[in-house]
């Protein structure tokens, strides 16, 4: 794969997300007609202007498919509370995402999602015929391998507020954001997902073991395909690691797009 160029047009695009909030996302047009569509779904904490999701989606428009990066509900641009949010309304909004960029681009359709963004991508997958193929990048293998939070949780009412520790940072969500995290059968997700599957996690990645990869690689059928990624981290900060990155997916989803 070439290295990536800028893409010769972007267009703003809103829809309304899974709680009824209007979602702000950027469309990245590939410079001929493009061959298929990638959702990016970013790490809950991070947001679609994390240096992760705009070198992707600039290399892979440049290698000639239609790229949307959006905000979740409550982060970045996109309206709504994010303390209201959990799980389930992450996956929601991925599918809200698969269906606003269906509305642009003809043709399949492929999730790639980062941190807790691959949870919720490999959720919603089942639910969109579309999707052809998924790509997770420094994913945990259950949402509630990625939290942490206060030992005095079992006594919180459900409506209380509580902190808790994302991907080495720290929100203040509501009880319901916590319990909903042992709610979703992820693994079965996994094992029945029925199409191409690609899990890329750094080595050394200090906020998703690379354990949790591999458990999501072990999870599921063929075919799929496990990447480790040496002297990268959870961001992939490093140009070569993001680089890296860009090519093993444009392989893949020339493969499986």
């Amino acid at each position: 794969m070439p290295d990536a160029q800028p893409t010769e047009r972007t267009e703003t695009v809103g829809f309304t997300g899974s709680m009824g909030a209007e979602l702000a996302g950027v469309l990245h047009h590939p410079a001929d007609r493009a061959r298929g569509s990638v959702v990016l779904a970013h790490c809950f904490t991070c947001s679609k202007e994390v240096l992760t999701m705009t070198r992707l989606a600039r290399g892979l428009a440049a290698d000639g498919v239609a790229v949307l990066r959006f905000d979740f509900t409550g982060i970045g641009d996109s309206q709504g509370e994010f303390g209201a949010t959990n799980v389930a309304t992450g996956v929601g909004d991925v599918v809200a995402a698969v269906d606003a960029v269906r509305e642009h681009v003809a043709g399949p359709c492929a999730l790639i999602g980062h941190s807790l963004g691959g949870a919720a991508s490999l959720l919603a997958a089942p639910q969109l015929d579309a999707v052809t193929t998924v790509v997770t990048l420094g994913a945990p293998s259950t949402p509630t391998r990625l939290a942490r939070v206060r030992p005095d949780l079992d006594d919180l009412p459900d409506d209380a507020t509580t902190d808790v520790t994302i991907a080495g940072q720290r929100f203040s969500v509501q009880r319901r954001f916590l319990d909903d995290l042992d709610a979703h059968d992820q693994a079965g997700a996994v094992a029945a997902l029925g199409r191409p599957l690609l899990v890329l996690h750094a080595v050394d990645d200090e906020v998703v073991p690379v354990t949790e990869g591999e458990r999501i690689f072990a999870a599921a059928s063929q075919p799929k395909a496990f990447h480790p990624l040496l002297h990268a981290d959870h961001l992939l900060r490093d140009r070569r690691s993001s680089d890296r990155a860009l090519t093993l997916i444009g392989d893949w989803l020339d493969m499986t797009l």
